[in-house]
């Protein structure tokens, strides 16, 4: 474990020595390099897990060449969502906004397309760890219909309200849509408003951003996190503070689900269960594990 490195660093280093393929390694290669300490005396490490990084994603590459599915490795998480856009639209830069990570982006109107192979990260908002992937262009042989069918959130990144007609009339997703419109920095206040009036007529879940200013990137992100139908259950040991990162669990969930969640088997061995939040009566409750959490409660168990 490095000097000063967070409990989620370490958290995230156990999750990438599990892991057992290529796109999963990456995966949790982007988490620990996102949670690596930022003083100097983690520029080496943070060095070694990007030339580590840069490895894997050769790999898949090769992988990708070969023949093999670049989707069956991808392990979804508890909150999934997939962006997709035509060539050039901006993905691999929101992914990067996002997600703090390291896709590679077209430098021009005329590059081919620069994304091949699915590219994930992990976006940390709200104290939740939401997966982010980045799929080829929309109308490319790399286009990957199976993981937009399977994500929790559609990302519909355009640049014209035009694209989503040729958009609407192929995506096949059963879970939520969000439009996001890029590049507003290059329209004046009227074509916000003409853009913005367009889509509340449609009811259409949108935000407007710009990758280059910034701007909407809150809003986005906050959408992103509220469409997601779960709740978020916080655990402690006895005498101790709750664990930084929640369980995600869906809604109905028991404190049976969360020590199952925990480890198979754990429930077994509660002897028992106390909680604070929002479904307590009062903080500390002594509860049984067939009681119903809500959002934001925290969990104690004790073993026998």
């Amino acid at each position: 474990m490095p000097i000063n490195a967070h409990p989620e660093y370490t958290a995230a280093e156990g999750e990438y020595l599990k892991a057992n393929t290529t796109e999963e390694k990456i995966e949790k290669l982007k988490k620990m390099i996102s949670y690596a300490p930022a003083h100097k005396g983690g520029e080496n490490l943070r060095a070694q897990l990007k030339t580590r990084l840069k490895k894997f994603q050769e790999q898949l590459v090769k992988q990708k060449r070969a023949g093999k599915s670049s989707r069956t490795g991808i392990k979804k998480e508890d909150m999934q969502a997939v962006i997709i856009g035509k060539t050039n639209s901006g993905k691999s830069s929101i992914l990067n906004i996002l997600t703090n990570s390291n896709a590679k982006t077209a430098k021009n109107d005329f590059s081919k397309f620069t994304t091949k192979i699915p590219e994930i990260g992990i976006m940390h908002y709200a104290t939740a760890d939401i997966q982010i992937i980045e799929i080829p262009a929309f109308g490319s042989e790399f286009y990957d219909k199976g993981i937009v069918y399977s994500a929790d959130t559609t990302l519909i990144l355009i640049n014209h309200i035009e694209e989503l007609n040729e958009i609407f009339h192929e995506l096949k997703t059963q879970g939520k849509k969000i439009i996001i419109l890029n590049k507003i920095d290059l329209l004046n206040e009227n074509e916000k408003r003409k853009i913005k009036a367009t889509m509340q007529s449609k009811k259409y879940n949108f935000v407007l951003i710009s990758s280059k200013t910034k701007e909407g990137i809150d809003e986005l992100k906050e959408k992103i996190f509220q469409s997601f139908d779960k709740i978020r259950v916080y655990t402690k040991e006895p005498g101790k503070e709750k664990t930084n990162r929640p369980i995600i669990l869906e809604p109905g969930s028991t404190a049976r689900d969360v020590a199952e969640k925990i480890l198979k088997g754990f429930s077994q061995k509660v002897k028992e269960t106390r909680i604070w939040g929002p479904s307590s009566k009062f903080p500390g409750q002594t509860i049984g594990l067939k009681h119903k959490l809500r959002d934001l409660d925290v969990v104690e168990f004790k073993t026998k």
